[in-house]
């Protein structure tokens, strides 16, 4: 298994787990450049009454505690769903180095799609971004998500 795969599958988990509770079922997870996990999350706004708490804002802000310091270069962020505008300004401010997305979002994604953040000129820090391993999976679980609320 790849290192991506590992991390996605991982990401993948914490989405399931979010679902489990009620949030939209989005998962991240921060590795650092030696490999080692230093966060997983998965979203939380509802939970922690929060609307920031999306999954990769509280793996950054998980990471960046336990490293102590905001910056966290030299890392990999994993994603089930491509993030957001605010995310995407997290994800810069913090200056990851890589960011592997799941599945692309037409609708709210600000990546491939919408404000495309990272290709803006104000934007100071555009982490290396690959599509990543699962797509299909993480797509998959948000369809089912949401058409059993549409009930």
């Amino acid at each position: 298994m790849s290192d991506d795969l590992e991390y996605m599958t991982r990401a993948l988990e914490e989405a399931h787990k979010a679902a489990e509770a009620g949030e939209a079922p989005i998962g991240a997870v921060l590795v650092g450049a030696d490999g080692a996990m230093l966060a997983a999350a998965g979203n939380a706004p509802i939970a922690t009454h929060d609307p920031t708490g999306h999954a990769e804002i509280r793996v950054l802000r998980a990471a960046a505690e336990k490293v102590g310091n905001y910056r966290l270069t030299g890392t990999t962020l994993f994603v089930t769903l491509e993030p957001c505008a605010m995310c995407a300004g997290a994800i810069s401010i913090a200056r990851v180095s890589r960011l592997v997305i799941a599945a692309k979002d037409q609708k709210g994604g600000a990546v491939f799609h919408g404000p495309r953040y990272f290709e803006q000129p104000t934007c100071h820090w555009r982490p290396d971004v690959v599509e990543g391993p699962l797509a299909e999976e993480s797509s998959k679980l948000l369809r089912l998500f949401f058409k059993a609320r549409r009930r």
